[in-house]
């Protein structure tokens, strides 16, 4: 430790310079983190935050919950695995809804629930609705940047059926758009009844384990049935839009190992004379070692830090339309992955050190 600290203050331009790039990629990874973070809740934050375990989908919809379509017989029959209780439908529709009084349009998903069931939201503010409440939802706080409060009334573009929101979610988000909860009486008054006027649904929530699970899909006909990591797959963009996101986080990673080993290893080179005079005098390899470990990890925390600080004051003055969530869990796991990953970058330095023979270089040296 005395000779990482002495050969910081000898070297504080070097250091300097090479903690600032270590501080601008963990920056971008805490960014890019955040931002791929912000985005998952952005598109799937209702799917995300319901109390369901697996979701049960039509056969051959691409485990997409917009092209399923279930009836009402397929409900009674997995309820038979299920129990009510831990069963109930989910309607989903994209639309596109006015203000009342203005003609400027903004793209929301219907979610039609049991208010009574396992899938009921929590409320922001307002008032909660119920199963027979009539021309009443209950909207994402999103709306509230449309202008729209508590009393204030939409109008579907599909129906042309007119609502009045009287209370509002957090976070309730689904593809991209938010999301307007209502009971299946209002569901039932948007949607095109069949002959035999049974109403039909997208998707069944369950509250099962993988056993069950197995059991409603072998025994119940024409249907998937999908952990929630693997429905979320399904909303439109989700998958490639995170898979492109933690790509970028994998190659910052791989950057920063690569300009940490790069930069130790020359360092290394630079002062193989003088390890060697160390070593002559009775410094063991391990002593060694342990001072370039130190310096790695001492300007890895300290990069980390002031990244994490910059991060956190960036997230404060953005727009709230803009999609970032870099939570602690997230953060310190990053931060976790960026001290082993410079870890793993010195290795090859310390490798150099410890085969450094002591007689060797002090002929060089002379």
């Amino acid at each position: 430790m005395f000779l990482a600290l002495r050969e910081f203050q000898y070297a504080k331009l070097r250091y300097l310079l090479i903690g600032l790039i270590m501080v601008l990629i963990a920056w971008l990874v805490f960014f890019v983190s955040g931002l791929a973070k912000g985005l998952s809740s952005d598109n799937a934050s209702s799917i995300q935050t319901m109390k369901a375990d697996y979701f049960v989908l039509q056969k051959d919809s691409d485990h997409r919950f917009n092209r399923s379509l279930l009836s009402e017989d397929q409900l009674q029959d997995v309820r038979q695995f299920v129990g009510n209780n831990a069963s109930t439908p989910l309607g989903v529709q994209m639309t596109t809804v006015t203000k009342k009084g203005s003609s400027k349009k903004i793209d929301a998903t219907f979610f039609a629930i049991d208010m009574n069931g396992m899938l009921a939201p929590e409320l922001a503010e307002g008032n909660l609705i119920n199963n027979s409440t009539k021309n009443e939802i209950i909207v994402d706080q999103s709306f509230k940047n449309e202008g729209l409060s508590i009393g204030s009334r939409i109008k579907d573009q599909l129906s042309e059926k007119e609502f009045k929101i009287v209370g509002f979610t957090k976070n309730q988000s689904f593809s991209h758009t938010p999301v307007i909860h209502m009971n299946f009486k209002e569901w039932a008054s948007i949607q095109p009844s069949n002959a035999q006027n049974k109403l039909s649904f997208n998707a069944l929530a369950l509250k099962a384990d993988q056993g069950k699970a197995d059991n409603i899909e072998k025994n119940v006909k024409e249907v998937d049935v999908l952990a929630k990591g693997k429905a979320l797959k399904g909303i439109p963009g989700y998958k490639e839009e995170q898979g492109s996101l933690m790509m970028m986080i994998v190659f910052l990673f791989i950057i920063a190992a690569f300009v940490l080993a790069v930069f130790f290893y020359v360092i290394t080179i630079q002062k193989m004379n003088q390890f060697g005079v160390l070593k002559a005098i009775g410094a063991k390899s391990s002593q060694l070692a342990r001072t370039i470990l130190f310096q790695v990890l001492m300007l890895s925390i300290v990069s980390l830090v002031i990244s994490m600080a910059l991060t956190y004051g960036i997230s404060a003055v953005l727009p709230n339309s803009m999609p970032f969530d870099l939570n602690p869990l997230l953060a310190f796991g990053c931060s976790g992955l960026f001290l082993a990953v410079s870890v793993a970058g010195s290795l090859l330095s310390l490798y150099r050190v410890v085969k450094i023979d002591a007689i060797e270089a002090i002929g060089r040296a002379v």
